[in-house]
């Protein structure tokens, strides 16, 4: 399958419609003691999701952690739970929240794909269904979009 076909594909795919899709919500600060506050990215998450409907599994925060580090707590454990496919989705503030490496974003995101588990972020919507695809980050990282 030609690559753009690929791309195609997956930028159209949505979410089941017949039941609410499970979403995780992931949130990242890169420091701690009340200079940042995780609470207003997870407020928004929480209202954009409720807004669509979709049903939040579970939490998850890196307080304090920098998004260039490809290992963090929370983002391990997140990374665990979706190989048990405990959710279907996961929802990120921004793409940064999630990672700041683009080796790390787009690795991250292959593994995802291969796991049927979608990336989206509330604050910018990337293609038709806001969801966020490998070859997404890098046309935009390349933009300095992201």
């Amino acid at each position: 399958m030609a690559v753009n076909q690929r791309i195609t594909r997956l930028s159209v795919a949505q979410l089941s419609p017949e039941s609410p899709p499970r979403i995780a919500l992931y949130a990242r600060v890169s420091t701690s003691g009340g200079h940042q506050d995780p609470e207003m990215q997870l407020r928004e998450l929480r209202e954009y999701a409720e807004h669509r409907g979709w049903e939040i599994i579970e939490t998850y925060t890196d307080n304090g952690v920098s998004g260039s580090k490809d290992s963090r707590p929370a983002l391990n454990r997140l990374m665990a739970d979706a190989w048990q496919r405990r959710f279907d989705a996961i929802l990120a503030w921004k793409l940064d929240r999630f990672g700041r490496s683009l080796r790390h974003l787009v690795d991250a995101l292959a593994e995802l794909e291969a796991l049927g588990v979608r990336l989206h972020q509330s604050e910018r919507q990337l293609g038709p269904d806001d969801s966020i695809w490998p070859a997404d980050v890098s046309n935009h990282w390349c933009n300095g979009r992201i």
